[in-house]
């Protein structure tokens, strides 16, 4: 299977510019590199009706195209399921009964990085087990041995970060992201992530997890994220931010498309036009201000 990069949206809403502009990315970093270009649509928390279809319009209207079918993850339980039993036949998980609320309260384990989970179910004998499933279902979380993971990212350099017991299905069945995005991105032959750097502090567990299932990671490209005028992330909110949104303020798909690459310092007369001169070391560094046009 050759190499590919990919773009994943959750089907939550329309996207906005900050998404469009790491979807151009996505596409640039792999087309720049030869490989093929995948869309998987995230629906496993999140989806609403009619979302995916705007979001695969928007995408195409500025210039992103895909290589096959696109892929939704609500199709792939069963690899989800053998990847999480095939940990679970090395001793690599253990049933979780927390409530969010207990785990904040929780007094952290010794040495424990901040954030990580305090390890509460990871010792719980048989007979508490089973007591425990009669209040609540069990979520299934990794036994990590390790607290740190350092992966190496093309804008970043090397980013170490937390790795604890974090959860691979939660209690209500669905499939965590950090397990569902390492198998999903494995099966596709994906071995370049271009995404926001909001994610980066992620990477290091599902780089781990990886590492278990005797996947290699792939290459990471974290880039910067769109801001609004007061410097929040950009979102719905933030007025007119949309393909469908500018359009209505006479700003069409094409000229959105040439903003965007403005920002990045790219030749602004297509996507595709602008693929010849696309430098990743080029690329700015700081969030870009979404001041509104």
């Amino acid at each position: 299977m050759s190499s590919a990069g990919r773009f994943a949206p959750s089907p939550s809403g329309e996207l906005h510019v900050g998404n469009l502009r790491t979807a151009m990315l996505a596409w640039l970093f792999a087309r720049s590199t030869g490989r093929r270009f995948l869309l998987r649509v995230e629906d496993l928390d999140r989806a609403r009706a009619g979302a995916e279809a705007k979001q695969l319009r928007d995408l195409a209207a500025i210039g992103v195209s895909w290589d096959g079918a696109v892929v939704r993850q609500t199709d792939r339980e069963p690899l989800y399921t053998a990847a999480i039993a095939l940990l679970a036949s090395s001793g690599l998980t253990y049933e979780c009964f927390c409530t969010r609320r207990e785990i904040q309260e929780a007094p952290s384990a010794p040495h424990a990085p901040q954030g990580a989970y305090p390890g509460t179910c990871r010792k719980l004998s048989t007979a508490e087990r089973e007591f425990k499933r009669s209040v609540r279902p069990a979520a299934i979380r990794l036994r990590s041995s390790v607290t740190e993971w350092s992966v190496e990212d093309a804008l970043h350099g090397t980013f170490t970060g937390v790795v604890d017991d974090f959860v691979l299905r939660r209690n209500d069945g669905v499939t965590a992201y950090n397990l569902a995005v390492v198998v999903d991105d494995a099966e596709q032959g994906i071995d370049q992530v271009v995404r926001g750097d909001d994610l980066l502090p992620s990477t290091p567990r599902q780089a781990y997890l990886a590492s278990l299932l005797n996947i290699p990671a792939p290459e990471y490209a974290h880039v910067p994220l769109v801001l609004n005028a007061d410097g929040a992330r950009l979102a719905k909110r933030d007025g007119a931010v949309t393909l469908a949104d500018l359009s209505a303020a006479g700003i069409p798909p094409d000229a959105v498309c040439r903003i965007i690459l403005e920002s990045l310092n790219l030749p602004a007369a297509s996507l595709a036009g602008a693929l010849p001169e696309f430098d990743p070391a080029a690329l700015p560094r700081e969030p870009w201000v979404w001041q509104g046009e």
